[in-house]
């Protein structure tokens, strides 16, 4: 379901609530596995949403202060057709379910992949993209393989991520250089810190896209895996609910629809199919 980019995609965000970095409106105070019901979220009139802050053009703060991204495009969709506000809550990688089992956000949509081990801590909805784990590294030094790693050199990764979890598992001799943020890492590659740096293959596919000297040696490590919204173990109300969301917007395309408004500048028009899942249902 391939389109051809318009010549001037300007998109403004969602009206929202004040963004921050702790919800207001969150499920009570402090305590765990917290979550209001769907219609305790329409009652409040505000949708409390986890996502990146500094992750373009996923989920991202622009220059004038307000989120973008592709996420961002989906959770102003799921709050115009939830009847509230979206408050858009930043997240890091390491606390996505953490702000979801304290009750801060009612939503992580944070590039979050689905694996078996998150899956018994939170409830994943249907998914909406692709992704895969790639590796990129300096022109100077282009990694096309994990085997025969030096011992000596290191790879970067961001702590609480598929690229933490499946180098520690699968490449244990790997020594891994951990940070907590995306920018931290990508400026960790930039100085030298690293040899490499491993995480969604989407996200290094556009830092060399948009960094000269920089190559995606390995663009797919590991398995196909799916990225879909996440909510609080039990809540099944909102889950059902974004399901059925999911479904009637992939009647409209709407996902192709956010890839081309937000994406289509990074990746181009080539991996549209490939990233896209269009209505919660995949190609496997």
């Amino acid at each position: 379901m391939r389109r051809s980019p318009t010549a001037a995609r300007i998109w403004r965000p969602c009206a929202s609530a004040s963004s921050s970095s702790a919800a207001s409106g969150s499920a009570a105070a402090a305590g765990s596995d917290m979550f209001r019901t769907l219609d305790e979220i329409k009652a409040a009139g505000t949708v409390n949403i986890g996502v990146f802050s500094d992750k373009n053009p996923f989920g991202y703060v622009d220059e004038n202060g307000e989120y973008q991204g592709y996420d961002v495009y989906f959770a102003c969709r799921l709050a115009e057709d939830l009847g509230v506000e979206a408050n858009f809550v930043s997240t890091e990688a390491a606390n996505r379910i953490e702000y979801l089992q304290t009750g801060k956000v009612d939503i992580i949509l944070a590039n979050f992949t689905v694996t078996p081990e998150r899956a018994e801590e939170v409830d994943f909805a249907l998914p909406y993209m692709n992704v895969a784990l790639g590796v990129i590294s300096p022109d100077s030094n282009v990694i096309t393989s994990l085997d025969n790693w030096n011992a000596d050199d290191q790879m970067i990764v961001i702590s609480g991520t598929t690229a933490e979890t499946y180098l520690t598992k699968e490449y244990p001799d790997i020594p891994l250089q951990k940070y907590d943020s995306y920018a931290t890492a990508k400026n960790a590659l930039e100085n030298g810190n690293g040899v490499a740096w491993a995480n969604d293959n989407t996200e290094v596919i556009a830092f060399a896209k948009q960094n000269s000297g920089y190559t995606v040696g390995i663009p797919s490590l590991g398995s196909q895996d799916t990225i879909a919204p996440a909510v609080s173990k039990g809540n099944t109300t909102l889950l059902d609910w974004i399901n059925d969301e999911i479904k009637s917007l992939g009647e409209e395309s709407f996902f192709h629809k956010d890839y081309e408004e937000t994406l289509v500048d990074t990746y181009g028009l080539d991996y549209e199919d490939e990233l896209v899942v269009e209505g919660g249902e995949t190609n496997a």
